[in-house]
């Protein structure tokens, strides 16, 4: 199999204006595309996701998920409080516990569609 082609050898003289015109119609804001930047940095944290694996299957409170990761509470509070600023988690309370999940079904849809990613 060739690997990519070197882009320095390319002959790329030719603008496509209208293909280029077509997709600057649809690309979102910059400021957008920036959200979406810090949405995807927040996965390149094994512990993060690993705390996103575990509320996929259930929601847990914060000793609950430093049992299961072997970590401590305030190493779990820390990764869930990104966690929650990205809006990819969110809270509630139960008396004196606070239980965590996934903030909706695209959170598990991401963590999905990135699992069947990279196990082709």
């Amino acid at each position: 199999m060739k690997g990519a082609p070197d882009v320095e050898s390319l002959d790329c003289s030719i603008i496509h204006e209208e293909v280029v015109s077509a997709v600057r119609e649809k690309m979102p804001d910059d400021e957008l595309l920036l959200d979406i930047a810090d949405l995807f940095k927040v996965f390149s944290d094994s512990t993060r996701v690993k705390i996103l694996c575990a509320l996929l299957r259930a929601e847990m409170c914060v000793c609950d998920i430093a049992a299961l990761l072997g970590m401590s509470k305030s190493a779990i509070s820390h990764q869930l409080r990104t966690l929650r600023q990205t809006r990819l988690v969110k809270y509630r309370r139960e008396g004196k516990v606070v239980y965590y999940s996934l903030e909706d079904e695209h959170v598990g849809t991401i963590f999905a569609q990135g699992l069947a990613h990279v196990s082709e």
